[in-house]
């Protein structure tokens, strides 16, 4: 059984109470949510027990209070710019966050395109929205943004841009990703709400970094390996402590353009700026979650890890660049950590040893390990027969394990093996004509409907969430992501499975 060492209803009370003190002082509270509203699996992975959709649940006792404004950045559209979690564009993400947050009872009020440039492709993402009849906002990019503040602060800055129009008095902006566009549109806003004298205000919704744990406490550690390609650094917030005396960690970004942001604020209000570091810009009471600091802990060292095999593989394939996995391998060090610190690792490299050693070619050596909630580590190797892949050969196994099934026992029959295998290599024309992971666990399916004993391993497929997982060599896209809609983590030698160029 996993460890707990978060308390998401403990959060969830002081960080709604924090929320509403701040909306009392105003009429309007424009709420930049950093970070991801929902599915957030890394604050998932570094907090064991921390719902991953807790900032829906938060909303969602808000809900008569609150509407929510998505931003999106008109070159991530037009770009095709990919989430690497799902594998989706940022536009269909914009789809996706609107049904769900439709879906937990929440107004998604408009979509606001920032840096818009008259792209076709923008146009017609927007008109896309306009026919299912969501309103849409474009905002241009202001020249000398954020320095040149006279020009910002003014009808030709601020004020071309078009009014929001918003009717509750908490308004939630958020984005599908980083760079959306989120503060300038609060700030806009708040330009906007002072010529209507209405008494607005912004805050940030913050989850990472944690501003009251030690800046080198692994949980922030993790936070700077999740953000090593945005070149984010953790920093103590001199401002916090000029102002207060106290200790508070925020970011490299934060940090420098507060000056500014202060500037306009004050600007826009024509008033000193409540705020006196960014650090108080910020609701986050993440930390009062934490019931289990060695829990925590010990999770974050192992975000570390994943976060450095993630680059490693992405510098493979061209998608990362080397500073960034040299970054990553800094933090490890910081935290001595070795890759052998992640228990799957080991079982998986040694047994690609052992084949190797056997004399099968490279191609039959692909390993992929799994650690099961017991702490049991099952692997499963590539089929030399070319029947399925590693990964699918390892979920059978930690389904048998899981199930109590004799390792000796063949779940999937002849009768759905054969057609499946002569569709994929006979008329779809598939080179390997191997089953991927999903197709396997779809023919585990259709076998249980007559089985008793495969279905006694798929009803085990539930526990593999929270799993640990790796692989000797990288994973196609389609494994990989069947892996993550399964909870389970895995991580990848920076090594192609075979010579094809195309996956």
């Amino acid at each position: 059984m996993s460890k707990i060492g978060f308390d998401s209803e403990k959060y969830l009370a002081e960080q709604s109470r924090f929320i509403l003190e701040r909306v009392n002082s105003y009429n309007k509270l424009y709420l930049e949510f950093g970070g991801k509203l929902m599915n957030d699996t890394h604050a998932k992975r570094v907090l064991p027990g921390y719902d991953e959709n807790c900032k829906l649940r938060l909303l969602q006792k808000l809900k008569d209070s609150a509407e929510i404004i998505i931003c999106v950045y008109a070159r991530d559209i037009e770009r095709n710019k990919r989430r690497g979690d799902y594998g989706i564009t940022y536009g269909d993400e914009v789809f996706r966050m609107m049904d769900i947050l439709t879906s937990y009872g929440l107004l998604v009020s408009s979509v606001v395109v920032t840096r818009y440039e008259e792209q076709p492709a923008v146009q017609q993402f927007m008109t896309q929205l306009e026919r299912r009849g969501i309103r849409c906002y474009a905002h241009r990019a202001t020249p000398g943004y954020p320095t040149n503040v006279d020009l910002i602060v003014s009808e030709n800055g601020y004020g071309a841009n078009p009014y929001i129009e918003t009717t509750r008095p908490i308004v939630v902006v958020t984005a599908p990703g980083p760079g959306s566009g989120k503060l300038a549109t609060c700030l806009s806003q708040l330009y906007h709400e002072q010529v209507r004298n209405i008494k607005a205000g912004y805050s940030k919704f913050e989850t990472f970094p944690v501003w009251n744990l030690p800046l080198n406490h692994p949980v922030n550690i993790a936070y700077e390996a999740a953000t090593a390609d945005l070149k984010d650094v953790n920093r103590l917030d001199s401002f916090h402590y000029d102002a207060y005396g106290t200790i508070a960690v925020n970011y490299n970004r934060d940090l420098e353009t507060f000056p500014v942001l202060r500037r306009i604020i004050e600007r826009i209000t024509g008033k000193e700026s409540f705020y006196k570091s960014p650090t108080d810009m910020g609701v986050n009471r993440i930390a009062y979650g934490i019931i289990d600091d060695d829990v925590v802990r010990e999770a974050s060292k192992q975000e570390v890890i994943r976060r450095y095999y993630k680059e490693a593989c992405d510098y493979k394939r061209g998608l990362a660049e080397e500073d960034t996995v040299s970054k990553e391998k800094l933090l490890m060090d910081e935290l001595n950590l070795t890759i052998y610190d992640r228990a799957v690792v080991r079982p998986a490299l040694e047994r690609q040893e052992k084949l190797v050693g056997e004399g099968y070619a490279p191609e039959y050596c692909q390993v992929v390990s799994l650690q099961l909630e017991d702490g049991r580590v099952i692997t499963g190797r590539h089929s030399p027969q070319r029947v399925m892949s590693a990964v699918s050969a390892c979920l059978l196994n930690a389904l048998k394990a899981l199930a109590g099934i004799d390792d000796s026992v063949h779940m999937l029959a002849p009768y759905v093996l054969e057609p499946m295998s002569n569709l994929k290599t006979n008329i779809l024309h598939d080179r390997s004509g191997e089953l991927n992971a999903e197709e396997t666990i779809n023919a585990l399916c259709v076998c249980a409907a007559n089985d008793k004993v495969a279905k006694l391993a798929i009803d085990q497929i539930g526990r593999l969430s929270g799993c640990q997982a790796h692989s000797t060599c990288m994973l196609t896209s389609s494994e990989e992501q069947l892996l993550r809609r399964m909870g389970v983590n895995v991580t990848c030698e920076p090594q192609f499975a075979n010579k094809d160029l195309y996956e």
